[in-house]
C-alpha cells in the first residue's frame, strides 16, 4: 500500500511540473494553480502516506487548492507589467483624434491604414486620395474603421 500512495505521489509531482511547463509557455492562470495544487499533495503523499489513504487528504486539498489559487494571482499580479492591463477604445472617442496613414489611403476603399495612438486601423479618406507617410484627422467613425482627411 504505502508503495503505491509513493508512486501515486510521484505521478502527482510530475503532472503538476508538466502542468506549471506548459503555463510557462503559454502564461494565463489557467494551470499555475492545479499544477501547484498537484505537487504540494505529490510531496505530501511522499512525506505522510498514510495521510493519503485517509479522509484527511479531502481537507488537505481543498486548503491547498486555495492557498495556489491565492498565491499565484500574487505571483501574476507582482510580475504582470502595469502597461500590459487592456485597453479599450471606443469608435467615437477617435473623432478628432490625429494620426499617420501608413498605407495610402483612398475615399472609396477601406484598405487604407492609418495609426493612431500606436493602433493601426483600416481607413478610407473623405474626399481625396491621402499618401503614405501623410498626417491625417479622423472625422468619422464606422464599424472597425475610421474616415479620415488630410490634416
Amino acid at each position: 500500500m504505502v508503495s503505491e500512495v509513493i508512486a501515486i505521489g510521484w505521478a502527482l509531482i510530475v503532472i503538476g511540473v508538466i502542468l506549471l511547463l506548459a503555463e510557462a509557455f503559454n502564461p494565463g492562470f489557467f494551470l499555475a494553480v492545479p499544477g501547484t495544487t498537484l505537487i504540494i499533495l505529490g510531496a505530501i503523499s511522499l512525506l505522510f502516506p498514510e495521510i493519503f489513504s485517509s479522509t484527511w487528504i479531502i481537507l488537505i486539498g481543498i486548503i491547498t487548492a486555495l492557498f495556489s489559487a491565492g498565491a499565484s494571482v500574487f505571483i501574476y499580479s507582482r510580475i504582470t507589467a502595469e502597461s500590459s492591463v487592456p485597453y479599450t477604445t471606443s469608435r467615437d472617442s477617435l473623432v478628432g483624434k490625429t494620426g499617420i496613414a501608413t498605407k495610402k489611403i483612398e475615399p472609396d476603399n477601406i484598405s487604407g491604414k492609418v495609426e493612431i495612438d500606436n493602433v493601426e486601423w483600416s481607413a478610407k479618406s473623405s474626399e481625396n486620395t491621402i499618401g503614405k507617410g501623410k498626417k491625417v484627422r479622423v472625422i468619422a467613425s464606422k464599424g472597425v474603421h475610421v474616415i479620415v482627411e488630410e490634416a
